[in-house]
């Protein structure tokens, strides 16, 4: 099944800057302020795959200095005009050499590597990513847990996607947003929390802490799935990389050992 980025596309655009921080994506949103605040020292910020803005606005309350930085034209277009007096940037191709390394406190990524495809990629990006934090600084990457492609949720729907049932890291599930207007289902990549793992450690960043939120029954929403399996995982990461620049930075010795080690991840 081939795989397209159905992001940048200004319906979905459109469809996208109508989320708030409601039913699964609530769960998030609920953790982070804690989790941010138990890890994170500092107040220079920078959200990757920012989208419409969302993400950015939230942690800029939070009190972060925040730039937001996304591939899709339309989705930056949307983040400028919902919030004209913030900082939205569009980075072609990844590319994130005009910001200086070691600089940043924390480095947020919110569902986006669940929309990027190879390993390579994924391996290319979190280094870079991990070396614009400063030696305190912390990466927190949220992505979406397997199950969320195998169960009906309140936000999302994968009834449709038998088919998810046997993905493996990799490959291309589907999943349907209810929250908003446009059902086109989103193309995400499957990944494990093994292989998002050993992504990490391949991309000179360790594990600090990680979180799966579950739905608690007094909570104001119409739960599915979401009070005993877990939607989401939080990841909380630091850098080993010595950093020169993006172009030319070095990884530890421990890091550069666990490059050496055999490739399993389905590229």
């Amino acid at each position: 099944m081939a795989f397209s980025n159905c992001y940048e596309d200004a319906r979905r655009a459109a469809a996208y800057a109508q989320l708030e921080f409601g039913n699964t994506y609530y769960l998030v949103f609920r953790e982070l302020p804690e989790i941010i605040r138990g890890h994170v020292s500092g107040t220079k910020a920078i959200d990757f795959g920012c989208g419409t803005g969302r993400s950015t606005r939230f942690v800029r309350q939070l009190g972060f200095n925040t730039i937001g930085v996304d591939i899709a034209p339309e989705m930056v277009a949307k983040a400028k005009e919902l919030d004209s007096t913030g900082d939205y940037r569009l980075i072609a191709d990844d590319d994130l050499t005009g910001f200086e390394v070691g600089t940043f406190d924390l480095v947020v990524s919110l569902f986006t590597f669940d929309n990027i495809s190879g390993f390579l990629t994924k391996m290319r990006l979190f280094r870079d990513l991990g070396a614009l934090l400063k030696d305190s600084g912390k990466l927190i990457s949220v992505v979406s847990s397997p199950q969320i492609y195998t169960h009906e949720w309140a936000s999302f729907s994968t009834k449709d996607f038998p088919e998810n049932r046997n993905a493996r890291t990799g490959d291309v599930v589907r999943i349907v947003t209810t929250d908003f207007a446009d059902h086109r289902p989103s193309e995400d990549i499957l990944c494990t929390d093994e292989s998002y793992r050993e992504l990490y450690e391949r991309s000179g960043l360790e594990v600090l802490a990680s979180y799966r939120p579950l739905g608690k029954p007094e909570e104001p929403y119409p739960w599915v799935n979401e009070t005993t399996i877990a939607p989401w995982v939080i990841y909380v990461l630091v850098s080993r990389l010595r950093k020169k620049s993006l172009a030319g930075y070095v990884l530890s010795s421990a890091a550069e050992a666990a490059l050496q080690t055999r490739v399993v991840i389905k590229a």
